[in-house]
Parts: structure tokens; C-alpha cells; sequence
């Protein structure tokens, strides 16, 4: 038989599982949003599918995700705490 293709559901599965030493490294926090970016990558599996497979600097890159989506989520907070002292 010949070579059975991972899907991109098992990929990105694989991929996480690879850096669960980097997610241990986290504080408790930033694994939290660690695991929304995988949750959010999920939600577009079908686009992904589409893509070529993930480039080498995955660690590097998801670290940037990081800090930018706490950036966002630190705005956030305090736009709704803005609205709300309105």
C-alpha cells in the first residue's frame, strides 16, 4: 500500500504536541492564550488545508501571536472598563 497523508487536523495535532515544551515554559496565563491560537487555527481548518504546510520558525512566530493577542486582549479590558465608566 502506499504512504497514507496526515491529515491537517493530525498535523496541526502533531504540531502542538511538539511544542508542549515551549507551552510548559509559559506562565499559566500566556498558556492560556497559547491554547486560544490553536483553538482559533481550528476554527479555519479548512483553510489551512489549503495552505502549504507550516513554515520552521513555527515556535518563533507563535511566541509573536502571543504577545500581540495579549496586547489586544489588554485593550480590550480596558475599552470595556472605558465604556462602562461612561
Amino acid at each position: 500500500m502506499g504512504r497514507t497523508v496526515i491529515t491537517i487536523t493530525q498535523h496541526l495535532n502533531e504540531t502542538e504536541g511538539m511544542l508542549s515544551p515551549f507551552r510548559r515554559t509559559l506562565r499559566r496565563g500566556d498558556q492560556y492564550v497559547f491554547d486560544g491560537l490553536f483553538a482559533a487555527a481550528r476554527r479555519h481548518i479548512a483553510a489551512i488545508g489549503q495552505a502549504e504546510s507550516l513554515l520552521p520558525f513555527e515556535s518563533a512566530l507563535l511566541a509573536m501571536l502571543l504577545e500581540q493577542s495579549k496586547q489586544i486582549a489588554v485593550l480590550e479590558q480596558k475599552l470595556a472598563e472605558l465604556i462602562a465608566n461612561e
